[in-house]
């Protein structure tokens, strides 16, 4: 079955990490992507904290769509096993 977005969960600054799910059926999956991931996507200046979920909603469509390719070759991290996404996860 193929993911489907999920809910945004929020921001934690001390991690440096924007947290959300997507769906496999009735499944959530958990996910986080770097803030240094977002900015590096948006090859711009850094964002502040109060905009990450705007940011989040703007690379939304290309977040998910790595998030499910990771998700597909069942690279998990983390206990509960989840997916996440790092700068290196959107070069090449």
């Amino acid at each position: 079955m193929a993911l489907t977005s999920g809910r945004y969960i929020g921001h934690e600054q001390d991690r440096g990490i924007v947290q959300f799910s997507m769906q496999d059926g009735g499944k959530e999956i958990a996910c986080a992507v770097s803030t240094s991931a977002m900015d590096y996507l948006e090859r711009g200046p850094q964002a502040r904290p109060e905009q990450r979920e705007a940011q989040f909603t703007r690379l939304r469509d290309r977040i998910e769509a790595r998030a499910a390719s990771k998700y597909r070759a069942t690279e998990f991290e983390g206990t509960p096993p989840g997916i996440v996404l790092r700068s290196i996860d959107f070069r090449g």
